[in-house]
């Protein structure tokens, strides 16, 4: 069925196309543009009945604001990321603006197919995928959008985007601290992360460089109490449940195994306890267990798992707040916002065997 237009709203109700547009705009409210209160409502019954709904981008051309603001999540799979949107999207609803949803896979083409159309269509962009940002072509295409000073607001630290920074440095710092009070004294690290892309589009191997803020404390920690950093401890995998499971699956299977595991998400921590399990270890008595994230299914599994929390809700709303301020005035400094994580101690944890 064809979509009504403003010539067929004007048709029903008996007035110029003129008439409708200006009752669509607001402009026969409040006397600005003289119709009269029957005819407005003629129009309005009209609009009613045929569903009509004004053209958005049209709108947009005569008014040079979407009221939209885009996105990208760097992964659909993972909860943690689906609280960013969250935040974002309750954050926005309250200014009234619409909120416009991608995500930006390893592909860095796609990604800058991603990032050309929600700029295009959207106010304000508002990017946590890191990804983008490795294509030449997002680089060139972010200096131009800068230069003439296009909104966008980073999740994670830039040198010259507003941003808001969260990381798990000091929460790893105090688990590690809290395990190490337990008495463990092999703690292995999953240490799950994502590929990367080389400019030519060819994956390279896993970019460890996504779990910093998580590896060095935890290899610090260990130096400082005195124990060594044992390689054999450490296992470089994806992100996904199924790489936690076979990457415990390795570390439980060591003949001089680890009393505790640090996950570097809680998805990875979630195939851990499965892994466990499988090999008749119990969780905390046998095995404690740690990740990151605190994702909501972290309270309703058995054991509840210990965990970081971010406050991913928080980011999404504190990352809205700076990008609709940048849109009020572009010319202010670049902004920085730093949330602290906070470490969650819960089921999944206790004393090490003996």
């Amino acid at each position: 069925m064809k979509r009504p237009t403003q010539v067929d709203v004007a048709r029903l109700a008996g007035v110029s196309t003129a008439t409708v547009s200006y009752v669509v705009n607001g402009l026969a409210d409040g006397g600005r543009v003289p119709i009269s209160e029957e005819t407005r409502q003629r129009v309005m019954e009209a609009i009613a009945e045929l569903g009509y709904e004004p053209d958005a981008r049209a709108q947009a051309l005569r008014s040079g604001s979407t009221q939209t603001v885009g996105l990208i999540l760097p992964d659909i799979y993972n909860p943690h990321f689906w609280q960013t949107a969250d935040g974002v999207e309750q954050e926005l609803r309250a200014a009234g603006y619409h909120l416009l949803l991608s995500t930006a896979d390893l592909n860095p083409d796609h990604g800058k197919e991603v990032f050309k159309e929600l700029c295009r269509r959207s106010d304000g962009l508002i990017l946590m995928s890191a990804f983008i940002f490795q294509s030449e072509g997002v680089q060139e295409i972010l200096t131009q959008l800068l230069r003439r000073r296009f909104p966008i607001v980073k999740i994670g630290e830039h040198p010259t985007i507003d941003c808001v920074v969260s990381n798990y440095e000091a929460a790893t710092r105090e688990a590690m601290s809290y395990l190490l009070a337990l008495q463990h004294r092999r703690i292995g690290l999953i240490y799950g992360v994502q590929p990367s892309w080389d400019p030519g589009g060819a994956e390279l191997p896993l970019d460890i460089a996504g779990g910093l803020d998580r590896l060095r404390p935890y290899q610090n920690c260990l130096q400082e109490a005195g124990l060594p950093v044992a390689s054999e401890l450490i296992i470089t995998c994806r992100a996904t449940v199924e790489d936690g499971y076979q990457a415990a699956l390795q570390l439980l299977r060591l003949p001089a195994r680890p009393t505790a595991l640090l996950a570097l998400n809680d998805l990875l921590a979630v195939g851990a306890l499965r892994a466990a399990s499988d090999l008749g270890l119990r969780v905390p008595a046998d095995l404690s267990l740690i990740g990151y994230d605190d994702i909501p299914m972290d309270s309703y599994l058995t054991p509840r798992l210990t965990t970081s929390s971010k406050d991913m809700v928080r980011v999404g709303r504190e990352a809205v707040k700076l990008l609709l301020a940048r849109i009020q005035d572009h010319d202010r400094p670049q902004q920085r916002v730093e949330i602290q994580a906070r470490f969650i101690v819960r089921e999944s944890t206790g004393p090490a065997p003996f």
